[in-house]
């Protein structure tokens, strides 16, 4: 099964799921959290290792959109990460923090998120929670073709067990 956790952007979307997920065991993926400086990275909820995301600086080793500029090798990893943690994991709940502009580009987290709807679609016993903004929806839903989901926000959070 799969939901979509959605809201505007800096509404607490990522802050709600690190408290979601604090006591939990039964949840790994990816969230995307800012540090202290206020820049991105990639947190492994199970084994909370930390993977910088977000440089100062442009460069052929990176990925710019807006404003952010964010390491290519990173997302890499990440996807890999993800792909394999479906594969092998025991996780009930797999998270994928955010679907956003870049994956509309086959950028950024586009190859996870590719394969895992649709392993995930229609699976009952496992579940796939896509983060993605509200002015993105539409977009995103239609882009990965995800015609059976759950929509939540973040208040829903408390209600799935």
């Amino acid at each position: 099964m799969i939901y979509i956790l959605t809201g505007d952007i800096r509404t607490g979307k990522t802050s709600a799921l690190l408290d979601w997920t604090k006591d939990r065991n039964d949840v790994d993926g990816l969230l995307c959290p800012d540090d202290e400086n206020g820049k991105r990275y990639f947190l492994k909820i199970k084994s909370q290792e930390k993977l910088e995301l977000e440089v100062e600086s442009q460069s052929e080793m990176v990925i710019t959109i807006g404003p952010f500029h964010f390491l290519k090798s990173v997302f890499k990893e990440a996807n890999k990460f993800l792909i394999a943690l479906s594969l092998k994991t025991k996780s009930q709940y797999l998270i994928i923090d955010e679907l956003g502009k870049l994956e509309l580009k086959n950028k950024g987290l586009h190859d996870a998120a590719e394969k895992l709807v649709l392993d995930y679609v229609f699976n009952g016993n496992r579940h796939l929670i896509l983060v993605v903004r509200t002015s993105l929806l539409e977009e995103i839903v239609n882009y990965y073709q995800i015609e059976a989901y759950t929509l939540l926000v973040k208040e829903d959070l408390k209600t799935i067990v």
